[in-house]
């Protein structure tokens, strides 16, 4: 079997569960490669100020068979990011997997690969997708040919298990979700405006207005 290379993008400001909740399943999918793909060797700081170290850059990165693109605050930046951009592109010719978590969704976006397809992202941003050609579909994971995109957060977890089954087989997945006691059991039913209650639902939204204005801004300028 020849090595699966696996890839995540990061940069300053991502959302570091977007990145480290898939990396810890599809790290353990056998005869893989992970590769922490950055601009430069830099540390790279989260938005909760986690430091994450790149293992290889844009220039040295091999051809990936699964590219990943977290979501965060940093997303706006490099939606304008030629280099970063660029880069996503050119990978996503090759990989047999080009996926997102969160609003991720919107650098594959600005890189022309959701025209024509159906994605998703996080709830608070799902209306923008038209912006990037994409249709919006209401589910925690979309697949669409090759591109697989997730919802919000911690929807990473499931897409990282629904991609190993694919690759390596339901029970080595299944494997794979029992070595890291993946059995959530939250104490309420309120992580998406579905089922929140909507007094919550109304002290969460707004805070996601400016963020809403700033990537409006750069995907209809």
């Amino acid at each position: 079997m020849t090595t699966f290379n696996i890839g995540f993008v990061i940069f300053p400001n991502l959302t570091q569960l977007d990145f480290t909740g898939p990396l810890e399943v599809l790290h353990r999918l056998p005869e893989c490669k992970i590769h922490i793909v950055a601009k430069t060797l830099d540390p790279v700081r989260s938005d909760c100020g986690l430091i994450l170290l790149p293992t290889t850059t844009f220039e040295d990165c091999c051809q990936l068979d699964l590219i990943c693109v977290p979501g965060g605050g940093g997303v706006v930046g490099i939606m304008t990011d030629r280099e970063t951009v660029d880069f996503v592109r050119k990978q996503a010719t090759g990989a047999r997997y080009v996926t997102s978590v969160c609003t991720g969704a919107f650098v594959l976006g600005v890189a022309g690969l959701l025209k024509g397809r159906r994605a998703t992202t996080h709830w608070a941003y799902t209306d923008l997708l038209a912006l990037v050609g994409a249709t919006f579909e209401k589910a925690r994971i979309v697949k669409d040919g090759n591109v697989v995109t997730a919802g919000g957060v911690a929807s990473g977890i499931d897409f990282a298990l629904h991609v190993a089954t694919e690759i390596v087989g339901e029970e080595t997945a299944q494997a794979i979700q029992l070595s890291i006691e993946y059995d959530p059991a939250p104490p309420f039913t309120s992580g998406h405006p579905d089922r929140a209650p909507a007094s919550v639902t109304a002290l969460v939204a707004p805070r996601y207005t400016k963020r809403r204005e700033a990537y409006r801004a750069v995907l209809q300028p």
